[in-house]
């Protein structure tokens, strides 16, 4: 079984990495978009639509933002509990064998 368990540390920094700067991307995003306004774009059904529009886009993107940084934390502490549970195997199937090989000699 633990041939066909492999977690790589390294991936899953750089997965944490991506999905923080994706959530700043989309801070900024926000940040910028926040001062636009959609009065005077045409008729008033599409002003009226196009604010709607970026009401719910704004509410879509903070959910996005605050799962994507969600998920990086759940996979920080996923990591260090990997790394956490390795060493501990490690050490646990490390000291048997040493037992078995003391007494054999």
């Amino acid at each position: 079984m633990a041939d066909r368990l492999a977690v790589d540390g390294d991936e899953l920094a750089h997965f944490m990495k991506m999905l923080r700067k994706s959530g700043d991307s989309l801070k900024g995003l926000r940040k910028a978009l926040e001062d636009a306004t959609v009065t005077g774009l045409g008729t008033d059904d599409l002003d009226r639509a196009c604010e709607n529009f970026q009401d719910e886009w704004k509410y879509g993107a903070d959910q996005i933002g605050e799962q994507t940084e969600d998920l990086a934390k759940i996979i920080g502490r996923s990591k260090d509990s990997y790394r956490e549970v390795d060493r501990a195997l490690e050490e646990a199937l490390g000291k048997p064998a040493k037992g078995k090989g003391d007494r054999a000699k």
